[in-house]
């Protein structure tokens, strides 16, 4: 069974942006140490296009093959033309208004999201699957997240978009482990608690 993988970042508030949804306050901290740390661990979490820039395409997937993200997250790369912003992943993209998707290698998920998920996670083989981001998305599919990867960033939002959007029910995930940054970023990894 894959795993589903919320890698996020987000404020020492637990806000993944201001009230619409911008993080890039939170880009300052992506310093040397850090970025090597994601090139290393988690380059498959870096679009395609940012990959390029860092010359990492000739990288293969090591923890995952699919990401999901929802429609706002996804527009953040339509609005600078880029249709297909993981291509080196299988793309999926919650929406109930884009309607046909605007590049053949992402899919658009207008109906039954958890159904979707369940589904990529009971194929055989293959990697995991990163959930991008979206709040939304986020909170519709907590009941199948089975791992938070949390980008916590030394900045205070004092309001903005949480972690996990819509009215939940309490959930319990175990620390497998913490790492820390010169820059004051932490990186903590949990995993549900079943």
């Amino acid at each position: 069974m894959r795993k589903l993988t919320y890698f996020i970042a987000c404020s020492l508030d637990g806000f993944i942006g201001d009230e619409h949804g911008d993080g890039t306050a939170m880009l300052r901290f992506l310093d040397e140490e850090y970025l090597d740390f994601l090139k290393t661990e988690f380059a498959e979490t870096l679009p395609t296009h940012v990959r390029r820039q860092l010359g990492l395409d000739h990288l293969e997937n090591r923890r995952f093959d699919t990401v999901i993200q929802g429609r706002a997250s996804y527009e953040v790369a339509l609005k600078e033309g880029i249709t297909s912003p993981f291509a080196h992943l299988r793309e999926y993209v919650a929406s109930r208004t884009l309607g046909t998707s605007p590049d053949p290698h992402v899919e658009i998920v207008d109906g039954d999201l958890t159904g979707r998920v369940r589904e990529l996670k009971a194929e055989e083989g293959g990697l995991d699957i990163f959930l991008c981001g979206g709040s939304q998305v986020a909170g519709a599919l907590l009941d199948e997240i089975d791992e938070l990867v949390i980008k916590t960033y030394p900045i205070v939002y004092g309001t903005g978009m949480p972690m996990f959007g819509t009215g939940l029910d309490i959930k319990e995930f175990t620390l497998d482990s913490v790492r820390t940054f010169g820059n004051g970023a932490l990186m903590r990894t949990y995993r549900r608690k079943r």
